[in-house]
């Protein structure tokens, strides 16, 4: 990842009021196994294949440049059709910066999945700097019989500097019907957010959202995860859908990604 200060030059393709780019992914069956029949990089988004598992094929975004930046309009859009499997990945974190303009910068994410398909959204942590403001949002279209893992992690501000404001909605739909619809705003500006209804003083928090079929028959117990509170914790509970939705909080990304990963192993037992 290249770090930028928000007095450098703007990076090539790069505007005063920032970069607005659409990243696309389209995941197909071709002689039964997964293709990609469109893998378009746009602005700051690297698009690279990578060895496929399986049936499976697997995208990784990379970071052409320094981004979101103040006034950056960010896309990614990902279909995987019908009985496709997608696995989408990042190669670094992502670094949300205040950049030349007062404007706040979007990422948009729009994932469908088509019947008997399943997707795993598996990014690297998004790390809200000091100064930046950044509104991410993440709106997901499941066939009835789709399956999803969708991950999100946030760290608030880098080591030994005040966090960012970032503010996230979540919105996943299932044969069109809602399943899930949640935001929420941390850092300065976002009223409670560091106090113990919502962070309790960590700077790390991030969710695991799983959907599958299975559950309507076998639904997933509740668990608490994690030792004491100031290490981090974190709770998995079922989600009418059917799903599972892990939520965490964490005093940093390590711990956090610690607490998803035994969430995630948990529901493998």
């Amino acid at each position: 990842m290249t770090l930028v200060t928000p007095e450098a030059v703007p990076a090539p393709g790069r505007t005063a009021v920032g970069v607005r780019a659409t990243a696309r992914i389209q995941a197909a069956v071709r002689g039964g196994t997964t293709t990609l029949p469109v893998l378009d990089g746009d602005g700051p988004f690297e698009l690279r294949r990578l060895r496929s598992r399986g049936t499976e094929a697997r995208v990784c975004v990379v970071g052409a440049m320094s981004a979101p930046l103040g006034g950056d309009r960010l896309r990614i859009e990902a279909a995987a059709e019908q009985g496709a499997a997608l696995h989408l990945t990042s190669a670094a974190a992502t670094l949300a910066l205040r950049g030349r303009t007062s404007e706040h910068a979007t990422y948009d994410v729009r994932l469908t999945v088509g019947e008997q398909a399943q997707l795993h959204w598996l990014p690297k942590p998004l790390i809200c700097a000091a100064g930046s403001d950044l509104r991410q949002t993440w709106t997901v279209d499941l066939a009835p019989t789709a399956r999803l893992v969708l991950r999100e992690e946030q760290v608030l501000g880098r080591a030994g500097e005040p966090p960012g404001h970032v503010a996230s909605r979540l919105t996943v739909r299932r044969g069109g019907r809602t399943l899930l619809d949640q935001q929420a705003a941390y850092g300065p500006g976002a009223p409670g957010w560091d106090g113990p209804a919502v962070l309790a003083g960590h700077r790390a928090v991030g969710q695991l959202l799983i959907v599958d079929p299975a559950f309507e028959e076998t639904p997933p117990e509740v668990h608490l995860l994690g030792g004491a509170p100031e290490d981090g914790q974190a709770v998995l509970a079922p989600v009418a859908g059917p799903a599972a939705l892990v939520t965490a909080v964490a005093p940093d990304g390590l711990r956090l990604r610690h607490l998803l990963d035994e969430a995630q192993r948990l529901r493998h037992r």
